[in-house]
C-alpha cells in the first residue's frame, strides 16, 4: 500500500509540471490535444529559426481551434510525454480540408527533422492512405519531447489534433470509413431511385432533386477527404477548389428544387427575386474560384449558402402556412438539415462538445433531409394525380351543364323560328311562298353538298386515323406484358439486395440468373421497338389531327392571312384514302407568301378539285396504276397561283362551258349533286380570284386557281 501511495504521489507531481504537455500513459489510447497546444498565428510568413526562439506564443483554451480564414501559416508546438510502453505513437490532424501541414520534431543533435504533407503533391505520395494528415511521432518510453506544426488553408481552418497508439487510430480510421459509407450508400440509393422516377415521369422537380442530391454528397465526401483520395488523387489543385465548386452548384440546384417543387411563383411570388439572388451570388462564386482566389471565392459561397437558408426557411414556411400540402414535407426537411449545420457550428465554436455525433451531424442531417424529400416528392405526385382527376371531373360537369344549356336554347329558338315562319307564310303572298319555297330547295342542294364533302372527310379521316391507332393498340398488350415482367424483375433485384444472409457474390449471381431468365437484352430491344412503333402511331395520328384542324375552318366568315400551301396539305390528308396508293402525287410547291382569305371555304375549293380529278383518274386507270396529279405553286408580286393537274379522262370543249352551272355533273346518278364546281366557282369570284380550265379529252385537265395576296374589296 505504501509503494502504491508513493507511486501516486509521484504521478501527481510529475503531472502538475506537465501543463501544456501531452501525457501518454499505458491506459491511454488517444487523446483530443488541443488544450495542450501553443499557438502563434503572425501577420506574415516567418521561418522556423524565428518560430523556435519565438516568446509568442499562447497556450490554447479550447479543446479543438477554430483559426478562421487565414492570410498567413499558423504555427502550434506542443510536448509529449510518454509514459507508456509503446516508442511509437501517431499524430491525427482530423481535417483533410487543409492546404499543407508540416511537422518539426526534435533530432538527435538538437536540429529538428521537417515532414511535409498537404494538397499540392499527389494523394499516393502520403505515407498513410487517409483523407486525414497522419503523421508517425518517435518518442521513446519516459521521456518528452517538443513538436512544432506549420498549418496552412485557403479556407477556414479548424484542427482537431489527436495523439494516439496505432492500433486506436486504425480503429478510429475504420470508423470514420463505415461512417462515410453509410452515407456515401444513402446518397446513391436517393439519387438513383429518384433518377429512376424522373425518367418515368419527366417531373424537372425530381431532376433538380438528382443534381442537388449529386454535387451535397460530393461536398460532404469532399469534406471527409474522400474525393482527393479515390476520385482524383493525381489532382491536388482541382480538389482545393472542388468544395466551393460542388458547394455552390448544390445550392443552385437545391434553388431551382426549391422554386419548381413549391411552385413559388404562384404560391410566394414575392420570395422569387431572394431565389435569383441567391442564385446570382452561387454563380459568382465560381469567377474567383476558378480564377485562383480561393478564400474571396469561399466567402462569397459562405455568405450564398447562409443567405439561400433563410430565404428557403421563410419561404417554405410561409407557403406551408398557406396551406400548400408538399410544403410540409419540404419544411420538416430542411429544418432537419438547418439543425444539422447549427450544430456542426456550435461544435467548432465549442459550444457543444467535439465528438462522432457532431462531427458527423452535417452528414446524418443531409441523409434525413434526402429521405424526407424523397418521400415528398411521392407525395406530390399523389397531390397533383388528385387535382388532375378533379379538374377532369369538374370540365365533364361543365361540359354537361353547357349541353343543358345549348339544349334549352335550341329549343327556344326553335319554337321563334317556327313561330316567325308562320307569320311570314301568313303574310306573304303566293308569289312570295314560292320564291321562299325556291331558297329552301336551293340551301338543301347546298348542304346536300356540304353533306356529301363531310361524308368524305369522315371517311378519309377514319381511314387515315384508322392504321396509326391500330399500330400503337398493337404494340399496348405486349408493352405492358414486358413492363411487368420488368417489374418483376426489379421485385426480385431488391429482395436479393436487400438479403443478409447471402454474399455479394451470391447475390450478383442471383442477379444475373434473373436477367438471363428474362432474356434481359431482349426485352430491352422489344420495349424499345413497342416504343418506337407507338411514337410512330401517334406522331402520324398527330398529323392527321393537325391536318384535320387546318382543313376544318369551313365556317368561318372573317378574312385573314392563311398559308394556301397548309391548306393543300391539309386536303391531301382527307382525301388519302381515295388515292388508294395507286395514284401518285407530285408536289412543286414554291415559298409563296401568305394571303388573305376565307381558308375554310378555300380548302373547300381544294376538295372539290381534288376529288374530281381523282375520279377523272380511276375512271381512266381503274385499278392500274398509272394516275398522276401533280401540284403546284407559285406567285408574283400581286397573286398567288395554284395549279391542279391530272392525268385522267379530259373534257371535251362542251363540258369544260358548262362545268361551273349549278346541277351540271359528268358523274353517275348518286355520285354527286353538280354544285361543287359552281360553289368553287363562286368561292374564287369572293375572292376577287380566277379560276381557269385546259383540258384534254384522253390526256387529263389543268386547274389554275389566281387569288389575290392583298384582297381588294
Amino acid at each position: 500500500m505504501l509503494k502504491n501511495f508513493l507511486i501516486a504521489v509521484l504521478f501527481v507531481f510529475v503531472c502538475s509540471f506537465c501543463k501544456g504537455q501531452v501525457v501518454i500513459t499505458k491506459s491511454t489510447e488517444r487523446v483530443l490535444a488541443g488544450k495542450e497546444l501553443f499557438t502563434l498565428q503572425p501577420n506574415k510568413e516567418i521561418g522556423f529559426k524565428e518560430v523556435l526562439h519565438s516568446s509568442d506564443f499562447v497556450p490554447s483554451t479550447v479543446t479543438v481551434p477554430n483559426f478562421g480564414l487565414s492570410k498567413s501559416s499558423i504555427w502550434l508546438k506542443f510536448s509529449i510525454s510518454n509514459q507508456s510502453s509503446d516508442n511509437h505513437l501517431v499524430l491525427h490532424i482530423a481535417y483533410p480540408e487543409l492546404d499543407k501541414v508540416e511537422l518539426f520534431s526534435p533530432g538527435k543533435n538538437g536540429d529538428y527533422e521537417h515532414i511535409s504533407s498537404g494538397k499540392d503533391v499527389f494523394f499516393n505520395t502520403r505515407k498513410y492512405k487517409s483523407p486525414d494528415y497522419l503523421f508517425d511521432l518517435n518518442v521513446p518510453v519516459n521521456t518528452t519531447k517538443t513538436f512544432f506544426l506549420k498549418i496552412r488553408g485557403d479556407k477556414q481552418i479548424f484542427l482537431p489534433i489527436y495523439v494516439s497508439r496505432p492500433t486506436a487510430q486504425f480503429q478510429q480510421s475504420s470508423k470514420e470509413n463505415m461512417l462515410s459509407g453509410i452515407y456515401i450508400g444513402i446518397v446513391l440509393i436517393m439519387l438513383f431511385y429518384n433518377l429512376f422516377v424522373y425518367f418515368s415521369v419527366q417531373d424537372r422537380s425530381y431532376l433538380y432533386y438528382v443534381i442537388y442530391i449529386f454535387f451535397v454528397g460530393l461536398t460532404q465526401v469532399g469534406l471527409k477527404g474522400y474525393n482527393f483520395q479515390y476520385l482524383w488523387p493525381a489532382w491536388p489543385g482541382f480538389d482545393s477548389k472542388s468544395i466551393i465548386l460542388f458547394a455552390s452548384t448544390s445550392g443552385f440546384a437545391a434553388l431551382l428544387f426549391t422554386n419548381n417543387y413549391l411552385e413559388v411563383g404562384k404560391n410566394f411570388r414575392r420570395a422569387r427575386p431572394a431565389l435569383w439572388l441567391c442564385m446570382g451570388l452561387f454563380i459568382l462564386s465560381f469567377v474567383p474560384t476558378l480564377a485562383g482566389n480561393i478564400p474571396l471565392g469561399f466567402k462569397i459561397m459562405q455568405s450564398a449558402t447562409s443567405l439561400a437558408s433563410i430565404v428557403i426557411f421563410v419561404t417554405s414556411l410561409t407557403i406551408m402556412i398557406k396551406g400548400y400540402q408538399p410544403a410540409k414535407f419540404f419544411f420538416s426537411a430542411w429544418s432537419v438539415l438547418l439543425a444539422g449545420a447549427i450544430i456542426f457550428l456550435l461544435k467548432d465554436y465549442q459550444i457543444l462538445p467535439y465528438n462522432t455525433l457532431t462531427s458527423y451531424a452535417m452528414q446524418l442531417a443531409s441523409a434525413i433531409e434526402m429521405s424526407l424529400l424523397s418521400f415528398g416528392l411521392a407525395d406530390r405526385i399523389n397531390i397533383l394525380k388528385k387535382e388532375k382527376e378533379f379538374s377532369q371531373a369538374e370540365a365533364l360537369r361543365v361540359a354537361k351543364e353547357n349541353e343543358r344549356i345549348i339544349r334549352e336554347q335550341n329549343v327556344i329558338l326553335e319554337q321563334k323560328v317556327n313561330e316567325r315562319t308562320l307569320e311570314l307564310k301568313e303574310s306573304n303572298d303566293e308569289l312570295n311562298v314560292t320564291l321562299e319555297d325556291l331558297k329552301q330547295a336551293q340551301s338543301q342542294l347546298v348542304e346536300s353538298e356540304k353533306m356529301a364533302s363531310l361524308g368524305q372527310l369522315t371517311a378519309g379521316i377514319a381511314h387515315e386515323i384508322n392504321n396509326p391507332i391500330n399500330f400503337v393498340t398493337s404494340n399496348v398488350t405486349p408493352l405492358r406484358r414486358d413492363f411487368d415482367l420488368l417489374i418483376e424483375a426489379l421485385s426480385s433485384i431488391e429482395d436479393i439486395a436487400l438479403s443478409e444472409e447471402t454474399s455479394t457474390t451470391d447475390k450478383q449471381k442471383s442477379i444475373e440468373n434473373i436477367k438471363e431468365e428474362l432474356d434481359f437484352d431482349y426485352l430491352k430491344i422489344e420495349i424499345s421497338h413497342l416504343l418506337k412503333g407507338i411514337h410512330e402511331g401517334a406522331t402520324r395520328t398527330a398529323e392527321i389531327v393537325k391536318g384535320l384542324r387546318i382543313f376544318s375552318r369551313v365556317d368561318e366568315d372573317d378574312l385573314k392571312r392563311a398559308d394556301v400551301t397548309a391548306g393543300l396539305e391539309s386536303t391531301l390528308v382527307i382525301v388519302n384514302n381515295l388515292l388508294n396508293n395507286r395514284i401518285r402525287v407530285i408536289k412543286e410547291y414554291d415559298s409563296v407568301p401568305p394571303i388573305e382569305c376565307y381558308p375554310g371555304k378555300l380548302n373547300q375549293v381544294f376538295l372539290n378539285i381534288l376529288s374530281n380529278a381523282i375520279h377523272a383518274v380511276n375512271k381512266k386507270f381503274g385499278e392500274k396504276p398509272g394516275g398522276e396529279l401533280k401540284i403546284s405553286t407559285s406567285f408574283n408580286e400581286e397573286n398567288v397561283f395554284i395549279k391542279i393537274a391530272d392525268n385522267g379522262t379530259g373534257m371535251d370543249e362542251n363540258t369544260r362551258k358548262k362545268i361551273f352551272e349549278p346541277f351540271f355533273t359528268t358523274k353517275d346518278v348518286g355520285e354527286g349533286t353538280g354544285l361543287g364546281m359552281s360553289i368553287a366557282f363562286n368561292t374564287i369570284n369572293k375572292h376577287r380570284g380566277q379560276i381557269l380550265i385546259e383540258s384534254t379529252p384522253g390526256e387529263g385537265t389543268e386547274f389554275t386557281l389566281q387569288l389575290p395576296i392583298i384582297h381588294k374589296l
